[in-house]
């Protein structure tokens, strides 16, 4: 028997909204769910009569609005941008003081901060989260980032909570085994409040940066191996099944091997071999890349990602190009083992690196918007229902439970250790793909990077000289405290004195 009113409510019933209200009636917590589409209400329901908690279907906005239990939770699932805005905007005149409005799209942060100030106007609460796992995630058990109101997310929390992935509290690992209907019972909850206003968007935003980093690198470990070593799909995806055992144990890795030895219905050819190479893109990658240049952030490996996929969309220019472009002709003739060896040495420390910038770039976006972030709380949160989840994740969390203040991931001792290890066999891979024309651009940006983290001294001596010279933008000396500027008037060719100012 459904009760009088809904615990919470859900807009929008594309895939994702559908499975995250199934996920939540299988928690025992009866959902209200509304479409603009009424058939695909009415459908939905009358499909899943029997979860735990109970779907009830609206046809009108004020008719799911009366639906809810007060203070009223709603979650908005619709595209991001006007539609969202557009929904909010219908749902305000409806609503009452401290009902609560949360945001479960892929929202830009400032959007998120902007709406939360408007509704906080009038008497609303606005929580922007981070919804992390894709469709299986939103049914089974997604990695949730809420941002907001703290005392409006303690009346989320409960649900949220229950509706995460699970993990080990020791090891990390993702507990399996959920089934429509039957939750995962114990473990720690995937979810944790990150911050006020658009903090749980923007969390959510370099999780998505640093995915593209992941995946772009998984791509250039399987170009070599193909590149260098002519291996087959099957093989190589046995390979990445061999890698998901260890350090490198990952959603991604363990979908890429599942990938590799899947065969085309229509050919029977690997489908790997017969998807075409132009990669999409839906602009968080891009985001994070844009912020971390507005910031002064350091991000290269993460924005070489999104170029790979800018340059993997010009199919016809790549083609035409392929035919006028020669690359060299050297070839791999070394030992096969020793080669697939040394790739997963510099995907594990390229992912360190890629890594260590997401989560400088969260550090200095928390001095920007004034937001107190737990690193390590963010990493235990991914280790579970999100796309980047990893038994890697584990090391960071423990990085920031050695030490909350961590400069740069690359400081801690277990990521020193490894990397002082591995890198001898990175950078064989890194000249390799150089000498042999296999393109590896977070390879080699991640190492570019790493090197340039270790640098006492850089060569931007030299272009602070350049900028003096051309445009007096002064420049601070090595020999006199910092902050303080200096200009010199730099000569013609037949001038030999310098006047400093």
């Amino acid at each position: 028997m459904s009760k009088s009113h809904s615990d919470i409510g859900l807009i929008g019933l594309a895939v994702m909204g559908q499975n995250l209200a199934l996920n939540i009636a299988d928690h025992g917590f009866q959902i209200s769910v509304y479409n603009r589409t009424v058939e695909k209400t009415e459908k939905f329901v009358a499909e899943n009569p029997n979860t735990p908690g109970g779907l009830i279907g609206a046809k009108t906005l004020q008719e799911f609005v009366k639906s809810l239990a007060k203070p009223r939770k709603m979650i908005i699932l619709v595209q991001a941008g006007k539609a969202t805005d557009a929904v909010i905007d219908s749902l305000v005149p409806l609503l009452d003081p401290n009902d609560i409005v949360i945001d479960g799209g892929n929202a830009l942060w400032t959007d998120t901060i902007r709406r939360e100030k408007a509704l906080k106007e009038k008497g609303l609460r606005f929580i922007g989260s981070g919804v992390s796992g894709g469709e299986e995630g939103a049914r089974f058990g997604p990695a949730l980032m809420p941002g907001g109101d703290p005392a409006a997310y303690k009346e989320l929390e409960p649900i949220w909570n229950a509706v995460a992935a699970k993990v080990d509290a020791k090891t990390g690992a993702q507990l399996g085994g959920a089934a429509p209907g039957k939750p995962i019972v114990g473990g720690v909850p995937c979810a944790a409040y990150i911050g006020e206003n658009g903090a749980g968007h923007y969390v959510k935003m370099c999780h998505n940066g640093i995915e593209y980093g992941d995946m772009q690198m998984i791509c250039e470990a399987y170009a070599l191996m193909q590149g260098l070593l002519k291996m087959k799909a099957p093989e190589m995806g046995a390979i990445f099944s061999e890698w998901n055992q260890g350090m490198l144990g990952s959603f991604l890795i363990e979908i890429t091997a599942d990938i590799l030895k899947q065969k085309d219905p229509m050919t029977k050819k690997p489908i790997v071999d017969v998807i075409l190479d132009t990669a999409g893109q839906k602009g968080t990658g891009k985001w994070t890349s844009v912020n971390a240049l507005d910031m002064g952030v350091p991000a290269p490996t993460i924005a070489e990602s999104v170029f790979a996929r800018c340059l993997s969309a010009v199919k016809e220019e790549r083609v035409a190009a392929s035919k006028i472009l020669k690359g060299p002709s050297k070839k791999y003739k070394g030992s096969k083992k020793a080669l697939i060896a040394a790739i997963h040495d510099a995907l594990y420390c390229s992912k360190i690196c890629s890594y260590a910038q997401g989560f400088q770039l969260m550090r200095e976006a928390q001095k920007e918007y004034k937001w107190k972030l737990n690193f390590g709380e963010i990493a235990q949160i991914w280790r579970g229902g999100c796309i980047i989840r990893a038994v890697f994740l584990q090391k960071i969390t423990e990085a920031y439970q050695r030490d909350p203040n961590l400069a740069n991931l690359l400081l801690d001792p277990y990521f020193t250790k490894t990397v002082k290890k591995a890198q001898e066999n990175w950078r064989k891979v890194v000249a390799l793909a150089a000498e042999c024309g296999v393109a590896a651009p977070t390879f080699g940006s991640a190492l570019a990077y790493y090197d340039s983290y270790r640098s006492a001294r850089l060569p931007a001596n030299l272009l602070q000289g350049q900028r003096d010279f051309f445009g007096a933008h002064t420049y601070e000396r090595t020999d006199k405290p910092r902050g303080q500027f200096y200009h010199i008037d730099w000569p013609e060719p037949s001038r030999p004195q310098l006047e400093i100012k």
